[in-house]
């Protein structure tokens, strides 16, 4: 069986509901929602498995039996019980969100305290996926735990996917931060970058400028998220743009980001070149967008009519 490993924080969601005044919970965080994408787009002959720590507390019980019931293999990750899972709340305005967080003491920052750990979760996998928020919430030790594992199952064969995903509020500032993502963008076959944050935070022009700053820090593969708009790709599967893409006005714009990786990897999985996969993110990601909050069961259910009403090829 085919294994992927997605690292990183598990978080309780709580989203505004239809009704005014009230909220909604949920499971969410970002490797974790591009986790439940690739479970729900991909078939039994992958196993798609979550890497983090939790407590021993009612919600991270929660968080256990959530993943369990949706298929996302729990089986490396490992509870703590002096701490508890993070929990965010996300606000909307036209269509953008906001965020408040509760995570400082999250189980999740010492995910990557036991190199051994590490190594036997790795051994092996296909495929490991991470993000710069994955790396923001370690410790200095875990950080360089986690990149030296990463760097000896990329080596043993394991494809690492990275997100940077720049979230300057995690980060002791934002140097750090834009070092670190990129050192860590160097260690990684495919990067998935998207480029409002990479704009703000590098100062790159366009996207072809991202694709250029990756591939030089040492990346194999960089493909870049541009909101709808002209997406750019570059390294050893070729370089181009695809420009035709069908924008979407958001209603929340939670988990795009993170499904549009998921839509990409699975087509990628599955044999797509880089341009079919863009597509294959991008209309995953339009979907979610159309819905509130990270997990939208309406939006794979959505792509997969899609998929089932195109003709047979001649």
């Amino acid at each position: 069986m085919n294994r992927i490993l997605s690292i990183g924080e598990a978080m309780v969601e709580m989203s505004q509901a239809d009704q005014p005044g009230l909220w909604r919970l949920g499971m969410a965080g970002d490797t974790l929602n591009t986790a439940w994408y690739l479970r729900g787009l991909l078939g039994v002959d992958w196993q798609v498995a979550y890497l983090t720590r939790v407590g021993t507390g009612e919600f991270s019980s929660r968080m256990l039996d959530f993943l369990d019931s949706e298929g996302v293999s729990t089986a490396h990750i490992r509870r703590e019980a002096d701490r508890e899972i993070g929990l965010y709340a996300i606000s909307l305005r036209d269509g953008e969100r906001s965020f408040a967080y509760w995570r400082d003491s999250s189980a999740a920052r010492r995910l990557a305290d036991d190199p051994a750990e590490l190594a036997a979760a790795l051994a092996g996998c296909r495929l490991a996926y991470l993000s710069g928020i994955t790396l923001a919430i370690l410790p200095e030790a875990g950080r360089a735990n986690l990149l030296a594992a990463l760097r000896d199952a990329r080596a043993a064969g394991t494809t690492v996917v990275f997100d940077p995903n720049l979230r300057p509020r995690l980060w002791p500032d934002t140097q750090t931060m834009c070092a670190l993502v990129q050192a860590a963008a160097g260690e990684a076959d495919l990067v998935l970058p998207s480029f409002d944050d990479e704009a703000a935070f590098f100062g790159d022009a366009a996207p072809t400028a991202t694709v250029a700053r990756y591939l030089a820090s040492g990346a194999s593969q960089v493909v870049v998220k541009n909101g709808g708009a002209a997406m750019a790709f570059g390294g050893i599967e070729g370089d181009g743009t695809v420009a035709d893409l069908t924008p979407e006005a958001p209603l929340d714009t939670t988990a795009a980001g993170d499904s549009f990786n998921a839509g990409y990897l699975a087509a990628w999985l599955s044999g797509a070149d880089c341009e079919t996969a863009i597509r294959a993110g991008h209309a995953l990601s339009r979907q979610v967008i159309r819905h509130r909050g990270a997990l939208v069961p309406a939006a794979l259910e959505a792509v997969a009519t899609r998929t089932s009403d195109r003709p047979a090829p001649a």
